[in-house]
């Protein structure tokens, strides 16, 4: 086990905009969360309660969040991460927990489409889920902009893990679910989990998720099937060989990497497929449990339901959660 320690300045002060449509947005969804299956009203409470944010920097920048349409949030310039509850009404009887990685290609976060609608989906099903407002990678706010992301994620799973009482779900039945870049982040997380970038000095110091989901994710920084904005905001315009191989998940699997269901369209522009088919092949190799489920078509950054078929992905995660027993 390693430990990699960056370090540990207060952030920036946040500041949220938002316009007055939205403030109308903001509170129809609170008068529809009764409707999504949530248990209660949800809190957002900070990552680093103790507002020591690890490899931080002061800087100037202003954290804002603007509707993308429909609705839909999404949040950018992010210093001061968060993690928000989404506990489900009636909690299967296995337990289980999934934190979420929204993507947004490392320039934000789409904190609606592929957070708080995945959350009530898997509050459907029983599954307790967390939805994490990770920090975007910036020189300005950080002294190592690769790895801020990965922190803010292995903090929400020992955050998970430490309250697995209080919020009533099986510590060893908490796995990790990401979309595009954030699938990359979720898929780093899975295969890095040795490489502890956060302090961990308790017995929840076990930083690898169960299960891993991956809906359209990034995969390999190689520039022949990466999505070029992605690597260039994690790892700068000429990264090293090194990083390049450090940050691209299927170079990372190992038999030890958790099983995953993966989930991609043929026809997408954005995001190769073929990242999903490297990383599923690289689990193949290792001997780990995967599934991979290619749409023929539904292009990228759909969230929950692809236009094109009527198939609902999350019916095909909640059979591949049977399988696994985690339903």
């Amino acid at each position: 086990m390693r430990y990699l320690h960056s370090p540990r300045v207060t952030g920036c002060p946040i500041l949220v905009i938002y316009t007055r449509s939205m403030k109308y947005t903001l509170m129809s969804f609170a008068l529809l969360a009764g409707a999504l299956g949530y248990a209660k009203a949800q809190t957002e409470l900070p990552l680093y309660p103790n507002g020591q944010i690890p490899n931080s920097l002061p800087c100037t920048l202003t954290e804002g969040v603007r509707d993308i349409g429909q609705g839909n949030l999404f949040t950018y310039n992010t210093t001061q991460p968060a993690i928000t509850a989404y506990l489900p009404a009636q909690p299967a009887q296995t337990h289980a927990a999934v934190i979420i990685l929204p993507g947004g290609g490392y320039a934000g976060v789409s904190v609606t489409a592929e957070g708080s609608k995945v959350a009530a989906a898997f509050n459907q099903l029983g599954i307790a889920a967390f939805v994490v407002k990770y920090r975007m990678p910036s020189s300005q706010s950080m002294a190592d902009k690769r790895t801020g992301a990965l922190q803010d994620a292995q903090q929400a799973l020992s955050i998970v893990r430490k309250n697995a009482v209080h919020w009533k779900i099986d510590p060893d039945k908490v796995g990790v679910a990401g979309f595009s870049a954030g699938g990359h982040l979720a898929a780093i997380l899975s295969t890095r989990y040795r490489d502890h970038y956060i302090h961990t000095t308790d017995s929840t110091g076990n930083l690898r998720p169960d299960f891993t989901i991956l809906v359209y994710p990034v995969i390999s920084m190689d520039d022949s099937v990466t999505h070029a904005g992605s690597k260039s905001n994690l790892l700068g315009k000429n990264p090293s060989a090194d990083d390049v191989k450090m940050f691209s998940a299927n170079v990372q699997a190992d038999p030890q990497t958790p099983p995953a269901l993966l989930i991609h369209s043929g026809d997408d522009t954005v995001v190769d497929p073929e990242n999903s088919i490297l990383y599923y092949q690289a689990l193949r190799k290792h001997g780990v449990s995967a599934q991979l489920i290619i749409y023929p078509k539904g292009g990228h950054g759909y969230g929950l339901d692809n236009p094109t078929t009527p198939d609902r992905w999350m019916d095909r995660c909640r059979d591949w959660m049977l399988s696994r027993k985690l339903l």
